[in-house]
């Protein structure tokens, strides 16, 4: 991406609507704004203009804004021709800007301006994002959260506590002669208490947000006929899949995505898991274990007249270790129990009725508990984080801990040094202080044209 020319973008959906916006950042668009408008409009005030091609025809009539440099959204001037919302007009009106010397933007193009020129930083700017993409009304107050710098605060406290750490150590390796114990009279122990437990509840708020984000892929597995279809009718409260007594009915994977507490569960139905010579099924049932290895939860539906049989044993053994399974026992009305929840070593199970909806509130909770959701962190302290957020957290927590050995090693003190720059830095890469060009191309490319 180049970042001193002047780009244009529609920034409105493709398509018929009310209003289109076409925008534009630059270096100077006084250009554009005589040749479009006939003058240059005054500063953040909405005026009524005709739009013009180079005859002087009028393509369009409409609304436009101008944010001179540095009070805008990229730091650039930015001007903003919100006209009616035909996709033929947009794009003449686009066409204008791009005859005038404007390139049309790159995807995220504006929003990265806005971080280069350091209007954002790179965890306000992926809230940007996921705001927009929010599924759910809590992933969108999360996403605002990150947007208006919560997460970052929180970072860059903890990376100041890691820097006074940081000088004390420095100190101490500047002037070994000196009597003083530099680490010991400044407490620098507690300290580094203080900073792993500050990052220990960052990173449960942020695996929070991350859930609002990403949601949880649920796999209904199990033998044919125990009802894995009419969990998922009931979980979505609709006929989404076909239901009937006839075992295989379902031979391919069936989607659908629903919320518990504003949480996006993506459901998935599977081909009943048996031995079975129909080609077909076959299909159906590989495209399960398929579906199995991409899922973060795993339902295993059981007939509860039957229990757990050694045919679902075999299924269990099948399954990922690292996957979490949460046994649902179906079909009570017909085997005279009732709704309930065991919890053992040997993990959850839930006993209900798909068809008549008995104990489905019991699952939903045994479904965000297994998942890790913690309405008590999420409520109004939960961070939108990205899976390269969490990662670098984690990376963090690694190297605090191996800090917290060479702490007490006087001969070792080079090395605790090295593992509290590496934890800075892993930390800054979060708000982009530290980062590479790669991941900033990877990261603004996923953003919509036009933001």
């Amino acid at each position: 991406m180049q970042n001193n020319d002047t780009i244009a973008a529609i920034a409105t959906p493709p398509g018929r609507g009310g209003i289109g916006i076409v925008r534009i950042s630059g270096s100077n668009l006084q250009q554009f704004a005589q040749a479009i408008l006939g003058k240059l409009p005054d500063p953040r005030h909405a005026g009524l203009f005709n739009f013009l091609d180079q005859d002087n025809q009028i393509i369009d009539q409409g609304i436009a804004l101008y944010f001179p440099s540095p009070n805008s959204y990229t730091g650039e001037d930015i001007l903003e021709l919100h006209g009616h919302g035909g996709p033929a007009v947009i794009n003449l009106l686009l066409a204008r800007c791009l005859q005038l010397g404007a390139r049309l933007a790159e995807p995220g193009e504006f929003t990265l301006r806005a971080f280069l020129n350091e209007k954002l930083d790179l965890a306000q700017a992926e809230g940007i994002a996921d705001l927009i993409d929010a599924s759910t009304a809590n992933a969108a107050r999360c996403a605002m959260r990150s947007l208006h710098g919560e997460f970052s605060s929180a970072i860059h406290q903890l990376v100041n506590a890691l820097i006074d750490l940081r000088i004390l150590v420095e100190a101490t390796l500047d002037f070994p002669e000196e009597e003083i114990d530099f680490l010991q009279s400044a407490h620098a122990t507690e300290q580094l208490i203080a900073i792993r437990e500050k990052l220990e509840q960052i990173l449960a708020a942020s695996r929070q947000g991350n859930l609002l984000q990403e949601g949880i892929k649920v796999v209904l597995a199990g033998q044919p006929n125990v009802g894995k279809s009419s969990l998922l009718n009931r979980l979505a409260g609709d006929e989404i899949a076909i239901v009937t007594d006839i075992p295989g009915t379902t031979r391919d994977t069936v989607r659908q995505s629903i919320e518990i507490e504003g949480i996006p569960l993506h459901l998935i139905d599977t081909a009943g898991l048996r031995e079975t010579s129909d080609i077909v099924e076959q299909h159906g049932i590989a495209r399960t274990y398929a579906a199995i290895e991409q899922a973060d939860l795993v339902l295993l539906l059981v007939d509860s007249r039957h229990g757990v049989t050694e045919e679902d044993h075999s299924v269990l053994a099948r399954l990922p270790e690292r996957l979490p399974v949460l046994t649902v026992h179906n079909k009570i009305d017909l085997s005279g129990k009732l709704p309930h929840l065991e919890e053992d070593t040997s993990g959850t199970a839930v006993y209900l009725s798909a068809k008549e909806g008995a104990g489905i509130t019991l699952l939903k909770t045994a479904l965000l508990k297994t998942a890790g959701w913690q309405a008590n962190i999420a409520g109004e302290g939960a961070y939108m984080a990205r899976q390269r957020h969490l990662q670098a957290l984690m990376r963090t927590r690694e190297l605090l801990a191996r800090a917290a050995t060479w702490l007490h090693t006087a001969d070792q003190l080079e090395l605790l040094a090295e593992e509290l720059r590496l934890a800075q830095q892993a930390l800054s890469s979060i708000t982009g202080e530290f980062t590479n060009d790669d991941l900033l191309g990877e990261i603004f490319s996923s953003f919509c044209i036009g933001k």
